[in-house]
C-alpha cells in the first residue's frame, strides 16, 4: 500500500461510516479494485481499518461533545442504555469472530448484505414517515438499536443503517435516533481498537506497521467523517433514506453480477 491508496481508503471510510451504506463493505470493494485484498485479515491490515474508524470517532466526539458530556449527568439514563445497547455487538464480535473473518476476507457475499441494508433503509423511511407521534428514546428503542448494531458488524450491513432501523420501528424520535446511533459507535470502535492492538502486539507485528500510511488514512477518515456525520444528522432527522436504498440496490446488483453471473 502506498500513501495515496491509504488516503483513498481513509476518505471512503470517513464518507461511508455514518452514511447508511456500510463502510466495511465499501472498503472491501475499494481494496479489491486496488488489488489490496490479498491479506485482508492480517492483524496489521485490521489495525489499519480500526485506526481509520478512530479517525471517524474523533469526528463524532467533536460534533457531539455536548451530548457525550450529557451522558455523565444524572440520572445517567442514556449512559446506562448505551452500555446495554453495546452488549449485542460485543457478543457477536466474540462468538462469531471466525465467521466475521471469513466474510471480511472476500467481497463475494457483499451483494446479499448490501441488499439487506437497502431493504431495511427503505422500510425505515416508510415506518418513520408513517409514525405521526414519535416518542423519546426508551429502553425498548435502545435495546432494538443495540440488537440491530449486533447485526451491523457484518461487512455490507450498515451499522448506522441497522441502528436507524431499530429506532424507526420502535417509533423513536428521529433526532434522538441519530444522536444515539452515533454515540453507540464510540464503545464499539474503542473495543475494536483494543482488540486489534492486542492481536497485532501478540503476533509481534507492530514493527511491520506502516505508521505513515496509518496516519494518512486516519486523518483522511477524520476529515471525511466530520462532513458525513453532520450531513447524516440532518438526513436522519428528516428520515430521507430512499436514495441510499436505491444506491445500495444498484451496488448489490453490480456486485452480484461480477461475482456470480460468470459462474452461472
Amino acid at each position: 500500500m502506498v500513501w495515496w491508496q491509504a488516503m483513498i481508503l481513509g476518505l471512503v471510510q470517513g464518507f461511508t461510516e455514518f452514511l447508511p451504506v456500510s463502510s466495511s463493505g465499501h472498503l472491501i470493494l475499494v481494496r479489491e479494485l486496488m488489488g489490496l485484498n490479498s491479506d485482508l485479515n492480517s492483524g496489521v491490515n485490521r489495525l489499519f481499518d480500526v485506526m481509520m474508524h478512530v479517525g471517524t470517532l474523533v469526528a463524532v466526539v467533536i460534533v457531539l461533545y455536548k451530548d457525550i458530556l450529557g451522558l455523565f449527568r444524572k440520572p445517567f439514563k442514556w449512559l446506562i442504555m448505551l452500555v446495554v445497547a453495546t452488549v449485542p455487538a460485543v457478543i457477536v464480535g466474540f462468538t462469531c469472530g471466525d465467521i466475521l473473518d471469513e466474510y471480511f476476507s472476500t467481497a463475494q457475499y457483499l451483494s446479499f448484505f448490501f441488499l439487506f441494508t437497502a431493504v431495511i433503509m427503505l422500510v425505515s423511511e416508510i415506518v418513520a414517515k408513517r409514525t405521526k407521534k414519535k416518542k423519546d428514546l426508551s429502553w425498548g428503542g435502545a435495546v432494538a438499536m443495540g440488537l440491530m448494531q449486533g447485526i451491523g458488524v457484518f461487512p455490507g450491513v450498515s451499522r448506522s443503517g441497522s441502528t436507524i432501523f431499530g429506532g424507526a420501528v420502535t417509533g423513536t424520535d428521529t433526532k434522538q435516533v441519530a444522536t444515539f446511533s452515533f454515540l453507540m459507535s464510540i464503545p464499539v470502535i474503542l473495543g475494536s481498537l483494543l482488540l486489534s492492538v492486542i492481536k497485532v502486539a501478540g503476533a509481534g507485528a507492530l514493527g511491520s506497521v506502516d505508521w505513515f500510511n496509518m496516519v494518512v488514512g486516519t486523518v483522511s477518515a477524520f476529515a471525511a467523517g466530520y462532513f458525513s456525520v453532520r450531513v447524516m444528522l440532518k438526513l436522519i432527522a428528516k428520515a430521507n433514506f430512499k436514495w441510499f436504498s436505491l444506491y445500495l440496490l444498484i451496488v448489490s446488483v453490480l456486485t452480484f453480477s461480477f461475482y456470480f453471473v460468470p459462474a452461472l
